[in-house]
């Protein structure tokens, strides 16, 4: 199913590694914190999917206050307190970080056996992430030399890209490795990234289901959604 096509264009957090869950954690950890400070409601974990899912941090910390109608300053480059978007968001990034130096990250199983099989076919290669952590996290995963391009929040802030769900970050991937998006793959576990995906006119959408659910990656957009990339394998076996 997957072997005509040109190039493949992986989400990192939830696709490859699981580092979803350090995020998860951050985010519990940060809004936790916020929310008991202001008297209001506790975080839940459905908020995740809701808002902060597939986007970078800070679009996330706007998207979930918006949910809740709660109002903040933007606040300034390098702050970290919990009174501002950028503070709440740069404090997420600090607690994500130091779990990702303490403990490291191994990628998924199915998803490694996917990246050694297009390997061996000499496949190109991409990730396509929101995280400003991409690099970090590849290289912690000993996974970076896999890859001929990274297109991550840095990236896409430095050259002016719409973040996800627009699909310019996917098409500016497609076009680091010469692929028309037609002539390419996404793997994607966001329904944002998947709208994205689908937004950009890609060959092929696979939702990989890390706990959006299968329903909502296909209302998004997904072609097929899988619980795992070695069920990928399987079918081709």
């Amino acid at each position: 199913m997957i072997d005509s096509y040109n190039a493949y264009l992986f989400d990192l957090d939830g696709v490859i590694t699981p580092t979803v869950e350090l995020h998860r954690r951050a985010w519990a950890e940060t809004f936790d914190a916020f929310f008991a400070s202001r008297g209001l409601p506790p975080y839940h974990e459905e908020e995740y999917f809701a808002s902060l899912d597939g986007r970078n941090r800070f679009e996330g910390v706007r998207a979930l206050l918006a949910a809740r109608g709660v109002a903040l300053p933007e606040g300034v480059p390098g702050e970290t307190g919990l009174d501002s978007v950028i503070g709440i968001g740069n404090r997420k990034n600090a607690a994500f970080t130091e779990v990702l130096e303490r403990d490291g990250i191994a990628p998924y199983p199915g998803s490694l056996r996917l990246l050694d099989r297009l390997a061996s076919q000499g496949a190109r290669l991409a990730v396509v992430s929101s995280s400003r952590n991409a690099e970090a996290v590849l290289r912690a995963a000993g996974l970076r030399e896999r890859f001929l391009a990274v297109v991550d929040g840095v990236v896409a802030e430095r050259e002016g890209l719409a973040g996800k769900p627009a699909p310019d970050t996917f098409v500016r991937a497609a076009a680091l490795l010469g692929a028309a998006p037609s002539e390419a793959v996404v793997f994607e576990d966001a329904a944002s990234g998947v709208a994205a995906a689908r937004a950009g006119g890609f060959g092929l959408v696979v939702g990989v289901d890390r706990g959006a659910g299968p329903a909502a990656l296909l209302a998004a957009g997904a072609d097929r959604a899988v619980p795992d990339l070695a069920e990928l394998l399987e079918e081709d076996a």
